[in-house]
């Protein structure tokens, strides 16, 4: 079996030869300064790792060992103490985590420009790895609040397929879910992935309906997909990428088709290095044909510019390596990557600040000591310095620096080119609801839009309605349902409704709660004023008996039974009449404990005085007959205390009520939804059907009294009118129950004051109008002798 081939490095990448350029610039700046290490130059040696991490690791262990040879073909054993004390590099996460598990051990000091997987962050994996680049922990992060700023709850995710990708994007799929977005895909990418695996990517674009994709890609994944999303006119989507290729003047070169306009997205923030530009653009190459790197680098450079032709070899164009490139337009002399340039710059200043504690220089610094790796880490790790920029340049206990980041959109221009322009910025120095902040400018959109894209699965769920999840679905989707009545939510995409107080309704558009109509019967409402005239009319007709019965009191029809009697019912008539206006009007304490007493009074003194009258009849006809003594054990004496103690016995139960359960205001909430029925609480349910029973038992006795007595021979038998008006109170109390019980509300209210009524007037009419027909019309039959006549009034 063969051993692998080696990794051959088979072209020169700008980008890398760029960064090795700052380094060159800041290792010169140094050794030039008489303040920073005096009197030391620092070496350097530069390794390509070609963008593999086996070769990044064999030079690593090369630089470690001091030994150039074994970055080559050396077997020999690691043996050689370092001869380095720092390494900057690498450039990619993958690269950095196989190089720090290896020289961590060592404890050589590895500081990455642009290496920001969250992992690295681990100082128990990874011990000797700083980084002047933040952490994707704070990228994703930022990414997900930028995607919740704009309302995309619904997007699509595509990785680089490593270590870079995984975890940036595993970190902002978690922040994302914490605040409701929804990923409707999330594929992965490597660039070495077959053409299939590309075109199942295109594939789930295709079929989806999220309008934004996010991004954790390197910008050489990126432009392979670029290029085959342009075959398949992929174009309208909304990108939000990372700093990996935001700023990449070379990704925006080969969107020719335009698929990244309007792209948006974080990028480390904008650094000015005086004299960084002019060095990186001041290339002379060697002519010794030994130095391949200079060799290649021109050749390279200008190839871009000049193409090589196929009709002659005197066609060709030889680079002299003295012509000017700072009119070239490619990737050598954009600038744009310019901050990453500057943390190499503060990584290699880092090492330099390190070394300068550790050989404790003042005016000149002492090379009696000899430097290790592990001084230099313990030094770097609690270094704080300024660059001559002004720049603080620290590391936390993670040896990651503080993230700040840009916020790039990508606008393009009318000449077909892009321009990157900061939207705003995202700062973890701030506090939490300052850390994203976006500025008052104009932002284009996929396809030159200035109307921010709609991503969302659903449309969000307006006030008044809610959201109900779809089964089978992520949260993101789901179906709106209008609140129930009584029910209102007063925010956007609310997942429940509230019940509204027991006080308030909801409104139509079930975005609030009002407050619910008060009903209860009052003077102002047609019912209200029917009731009240009646009972005014019934008090004015009752008045109006009375005043007739005292101007007619010496007369036999007033005298025949009992004038005394018939008074005091016509003032318990009135009494009752007047009782039932207490029933209306708002109930308050008072009302409600008068309007229920008020009424069994009266009505048990009503019916005390009618059951008076029918045993005075009674008793009458029992005094006519020979030998009877009778009405002398009920004269008018025993009458009157035969009424006071019936009416005594329902002013204890109602005392006993009022004692223990009195009524009491009382808002019904139950009977109507969307109004509150203001009444009177019974309290105790047994002290009101006590009283109403008492009344009852009353009425019945009356009315048995009254049958019996209703055929005693007499012209004028009053017993005949008393049993008639019992008739009619109990049909009318009867009937009263089940319909106060089944009236809703304020009815059951006027069913009350009804019954109060209609029996009152049962007892007016019938008791006392036959005789003021008799007094006012009849007069001739207004003597003693018809009244005690054998025969019976022929006519009334």
């Amino acid at each position: 079996m063969d051993r692998p081939s080696r990794v051959q490095c088979t072209s020169l990448n700008f980008r890398a030869f760029q960064y090795a350029q700052a380094m060159l610039f800041a290792i010169e700046e140094i050794n030039n300064s008489t303040d920073l290490l005096p009197g030391i130059s620092l070496g350097y040696k530069i390794y390509d790792a070609c963008g593999s991490i086996a070769r990044g690791v064999r030079v690593a262990l090369a630089l470690a060992n001091g030994n150039e040879d074994t970055a080559t073909a050396s077997t020999a054993p690691c043996t050689r103490p370092a001869q380095v004390v720092a390494i900057i590099g690498e450039t990619s996460s993958s690269p950095c985590m196989a190089i720090a598990t290896v020289i961590g051990p060592l404890h050589i000091p590895l500081i990455s420009h642009f290496a920001t997987c969250a992992c690295l962050s681990d100082k128990v994996r990874y011990p000797s790895f700083l980084r002047t680049i933040p952490s994707d922990y704070y990228q994703s992060r930022a990414l997900a609040q930028l995607v919740k700023h704009f309302g995309w709850t619904w997007v699509g995710a595509i990785r680089t397929n490593a270590d870079y990708g995984n975890n940036g994007m595993a970190i902002f799929t978690e922040t994302a879910k914490q605040l409701g977005i929804c990923l409707e895909y999330s594929v992965s990418f490597f660039r070495q992935d077959p053409p299939e695996k590309i075109q199942r990517i295109i594939d789930i674009i295709k079929a989806s309906t999220s309008k934004v994709i996010v991004t954790f890609l390197s910008h050489m994944d990126l432009d392979i997909l670029i290029h085959a999303f342009a075959n398949h006119n992929l174009t309208g989507y909304q990108w939000v990428g990372t700093e990996a290729w935001i700023t990449d003047f070379h990704t925006a070169t080969m969107d020719k088709h335009h698929i990244l306009d309007g792209a948006i997205g974080l990028a480390i923030p904008m650094a000015h290095v005086t004299g960084m530009r002019e060095f990186m653009l001041d290339v002379k190459s060697l002519s010794s044909s030994s130095n391949e790197l200079y060799t290649e680098f021109w050749e390279t450079l200008f190839d871009c510019r000049f193409m090589k032709t196929k009709s002659s070899e005197k066609n060709q164009r030889y680079c002299s390596g003295y012509e000017d490139v700072s009119g070239l337009q490619n990737a050598f002399t954009d600038m744009s990557l310019m901050p990453i340039f500057n943390n190499v710059y503060k990584g290699v200043y880092a090492v330099a600040h390190a070394l300068h504690h550790t050989l404790g220089c003042k005016i000149i610094c002492s090379n009696k000591v000899q430097p290790n790796p592990f001084m230099i880490l313990q030094h770097i790790k609690n270094i704080q310095f300024k660059t001559k920029e002004g720049e603080q340049v620290y590391f936390n206990e993670n040896g990651d620096p503080a993230a700040k980041y840009e916020i790039i959109n990508w606008q393009p221009r009318e000449n077909g080119t892009v321009e990157f322009v900061t939207v705003g910025f995202y700062d973890t120095t701030l506090p939490a609801d300052k850390q994203l902040n976006l500025h008052n400018k104009s932002f284009t959109w996929a396809q030159k839009s200035k109307q921010v894209p709609l991503s969302v699965c659903s449309e969000s769920c307006p006030p008044g309605t809610r959201k109900v999840l779809q089964k089978g679905k992520p949260i993101c989707c789901y179906d709106r349902i209008p609140c129930a009545e009584g029910e209102i939510s007063n925010t956007t995409d609310s997942i429940t409704c509230v019940q509204c107080h027991a006080e308030f309704w909801s409104n139509e558009r079930r975005d609030d709660c009002e407050k619910k109509m008060t009903e209860f019967l009052s003077y102002e409402e047609i019912m209200g004023v029917l009731l009240t005239a009646a009972s005014l009319l019934g008090t004015i007709m009752t008045t109006t008996v009375a005043v007739i019965f005292f101007r007619n009191r010496n007369t036999p029809i007033v005298k025949a039974n009992n004038s005394e009697l018939s008074f005091l019912l016509l003032f318990s008539l009135t009494l009752c009449f007047l009782c039932s206006l207490t029933f209306i009007g708002r109930p308050y304490d008072w009302s409600c404990m008068l309007r229920h007493t008020a009424f069994g009074i009266t009505f048990v003194l009503c019916i005390s005085c009618v059951l008076g009258k029918t045993i005075v009849v009674l008793m009458a006809f029992r005094a006519t007959l020979p030998g009877s003594n009778v009405m002398k054990w009920f004269g008018p004496p025993q009458q009157r205390l035969s009424v006071l103690a019936f009416t005594l016995i329902q002013v204890l139960i109602c005392i006993l009520w009022l004692t223990i359960s009195p009524p009491f205001p009382f808002k019904n909430f139950h009977h109507f939804k969307d109004k509150i029925i203001l009444e009177c609480a019974l309290g105790s349910s047994v002290g009101f059907w006590a009283v109403l029973g008492y009344i009852g038992l009353l009425a019945m006795f009356c009315f048995v009294l009254a049958f019996l007595a209703r055929k005693l021979p007499d012209n004028f038998n009053e017993a005949k009118f008393i049993t008639f008006s019992m008739l009619i109170f109990c049909a009318v109390w009867i009937t009263f129950i089940p319909a106060y019980v089944s009236s809703p509300g304020k009815f059951s209210v006027a069913v009350e004051i009804f019954a109060i009524l209609a029996s009152s007037f049962g007892l007016l009419i019938c008791i006392f109008i036959p005789k003021c027909y008799i007094i006012l019309f009849k007069p001739e039959k207004n003597t003693k002798k018809n009244m005690m006549g054998k025969m019976p009034l022929k006519s009334l």
